[in-house]
């Protein structure tokens, strides 16, 4: 028994890693689409990117629901302070995934479209900024009593820190989304996001760099596990392997490839998780409290897991087919080669 109170919280900290990872490359690109929309010059241009996500947008967001209730049913301490500390920006998000929402509908059966496009691009900007900040107060720790219990304050999730974490995760999900985009369309279209992906790029390479830096300076807990042998090691071969992955990412895009780029920026956004998931295992309300600590009984642990090995094959099928079925490029009148 001690065992496997042991061996099932590890086991839950991996299924809760996957489902965020899954939501943050599928929501990810769909969220950078949106941010995109904000910068496109005509109706067409807009009615091609949101074509583009009109069969996937809501299949995307279920990783989301799903991660949220594996969290309740496996750390239920861990949902009720994270929650509780990331109040106001948990809120934001969900406002910017609804408003987003409710204009995408809208917008298809609205006669003037302007306003619409705009409430689905600023509801995509919302909920990333909110993410970015939730990850970066996160990152930074969260104030709780020894009994695992929020003690903080309301806003202690806003910083300069979460603010760089957040500016970051926008740049991240506009790089994702204009090399879903590279695929998705053509002509001079697909040209504008080879320019903004390569922007994105830099952009977002220049704030990991400076996260990266900063994370061993100012966060003592990240530090210890940093300098400690063998992770050290590790470590050290995660911003060389970051380093070719964007070299091969720059190097795709300037030879114009369509499908190379989407998937060295997935194979990034796995590289940071990696990264991340090693810095904080395995503490699950940094900086004090353990998955051990907050994890539920074992049998209900035993019993999502049983529950949940259905079902991900489940969801991962259905977004496999939709993928197949909706592929191909979207293709306006004033586009078409």
């Amino acid at each position: 028994m001690e065992a496997l109170q042991h061996f099932l919280p590890q086991v839950w900290f991996v299924i809760l890693g996957l489902f965020l990872l899954l939501y943050v490359l599928l929501d990810g690109f769909d969220l950078g689409v949106g941010i995109l929309s904000l910068t496109s010059s005509n109706e067409e241009r807009r009615s091609m990117l949101m074509t583009s996500l009109g069969n996937v947008w809501d299949a995307n967001e279920t990783w989301l629901v799903l991660m949220g209730g594996a969290l309740f049913g496996a750390f239920p301490l861990a949902y009720s302070t994270i929650l509780s500390s990331l109040y106001i920006p948990i809120m934001g998000m969900l406002f910017g995934l609804i408003f987003r929402a409710v204009a995408f509908e809208f917008r298809e059966h609205s006669n003037r479209k302007f306003f619409w496009n705009f409430a689905f691009g600023i509801g995509s900007f919302v909920a990333a900024l909110n993410q970015g900040f939730a990850l970066g107060s996160v990152l930074q720790g969260i104030k709780v009593d020894t009994n695992g219990h929020f003690i903080g304050g309301t806003w202690d999730w806003l910083s300069w820190q979460s603010l760089l974490v957040a500016l970051t995760l926008i740049q991240g999900y506009v790089l994702i989304g204009s090399t879903y985009l590279i695929i998705k369309t053509e002509g001079e279209l697909q040209e504008t996001h080879y320019r903004t992906a390569k922007i994105a790029a830099w952009t977002t390479l220049v704030g990991a760099v400076i996260i990266t830096a900063i994370t061993p300076i100012f966060y003592e807990s990240a530090r210890a596990r940093l300098l400690e042998p063998p992770l050290l090691y590790l470590f050290a071969l995660i911003p060389i392997l970051g380093m070719l992955l964007i070299w091969q990412l720059i190097s795709s895009l300037n030879h114009k490839a369509e499908v190379a780029p989407f998937v060295w920026t997935t194979l990034l956004f796995l590289l940071t998780f990696l990264g991340l998931g090693l810095i904080i295992f395995p503490i699950i309300i940094p900086n004090q409290i353990t998955i051990y600590q907050a994890a539920a009984s074992p049998s209900a642990l035993v019993f999502m897991l049983i529950f949940v090995g259905f079902l991900i094959p489940i969801m991962l099928f259905y977004n496999i087919y939709q993928y197949i079925v909706f592929r191909g490029k979207v293709i306006g009148s004033a586009y078409h080669d």
